[in-house]
């Protein structure tokens, strides 16, 4: 995935977007949120910006794609 595609979202969008792919909010600790559906567990920076490198990685985890977030968004 080339993280040109990828939108530029903040950390809060991105939480948003997994809950509705139905990933659950377990927990947050400082500035961070962890997701989980099933076996996936998903940690979130609640950056104002996530980086992109940072938002391919939380897709890999999530087993989700640039174009499904974009769905979601």
């Amino acid at each position: 995935m080339s993280p040109k595609r990828l939108p530029v979202v903040s950390g809060a969008r991105v939480v948003r977007a997994l809950e509705k792919d139905g990933f659950d909010v377990i927990g947050t600790k400082g500035s961070h949120c962890k997701l989980r559906r099933g076996p996936r567990t998903v940690i979130v920076p609640l950056h104002n910006e996530v980086r992109p490198g940072t938002l391919a990685s939380i897709l890999r985890a999530a087993g989700m794609t640039a174009d499904r977030l974009r769905e979601l968004l």
